[in-house]
């Protein structure tokens, strides 16, 4: 008749089994690191690179060019990051990732866009605008909170304002919701393991590596 305590010491794990838990949770925790400093550090680089960038040219073009160029922008970075967010071991903390950069972004081209109106048709607003004024006006349109010191006057100004509304109600709704839904699929990979999507009889996805489960 079997010792319960042998048996019990059997089936603990030793040599490199032993240590994998803990290695998996340094792996996350070093993970959860990069990511927060990987979305500060994309926060802290394009908030700089709006009070670097010369934004003083004059008309209405240099602003249609940097509000289309810019709404380009964040669409394909947004799609980029939802493809990573899929394929990542970590979805979540890539999901993180994408909208630290697609929200600030989106911030930081609106207070260019509004910048650049002002000066170039001033009285566009209640009052000259800084690059800081902007970005300001910017947070509170897009947080609602609607101060009332800095208003719209212009058509021009308030379209502009009227469409950053539409897009932060975008953002915040449809955009979340793709985020989640990527996030998903990246830990419904996990569970599944490499396998994950194989075909009957095939060796694995056409054209696709086989993914990792992570830790």
């Amino acid at each position: 008749m079997s010792d319960p305590s042998t048996a019990r010491t059997d089936r603990t794990p030793s040599g490199p089994d032993a240590h994998r838990p803990l290695r998996r949770l340094r792996s996350r925790r070093w993970a959860a690191v990069v990511a927060v400093v990987r979305a500060l550090f994309i926060a802290v680089g394009l908030v700089t690179a709006y009070y670097l960038l010369p934004l003083d040219e004059r008309g209405t073009a240099g602003t249609s060019a940097l509000l289309v160029g810019g709404l380009v922008a964040v669409l394909v970075v947004f799609g980029w990051e939802v493809r990573i967010i899929a394929r990542s071991p970590h979805p979540r903390l890539r999901a993180v990732e994408a909208l630290a950069a697609t929200l600030v972004l989106f911030l930081v081209l609106f207070a260019g866009a509004y910048y650049l109106l002002d000066h170039s048709t001033p009285g566009s607003f209640s009052e000259s605008l800084t690059r800081t004024d902007a970005l300001y006006f910017t947070l509170t349109t897009f947080s609602t909170v609607g101060y009332g010191d800095i208003t719209a006057h212009s058509r021009t100004a308030r379209l502009l304002t009227m469409l950053q509304m539409t897009g932060g109600l975008l953002l915040v709704g449809v955009a979340a919701r793709v985020l989640a839904s990527a996030v998903q699929e990246g830990l419904r990979r996990q569970r599944h393991g490499p396998s994950a999507g194989r075909r009957p009889g095939t060796g694995g996805d056409a054209g696709e590596p086989e993914e990792e489960t992570g830790p």
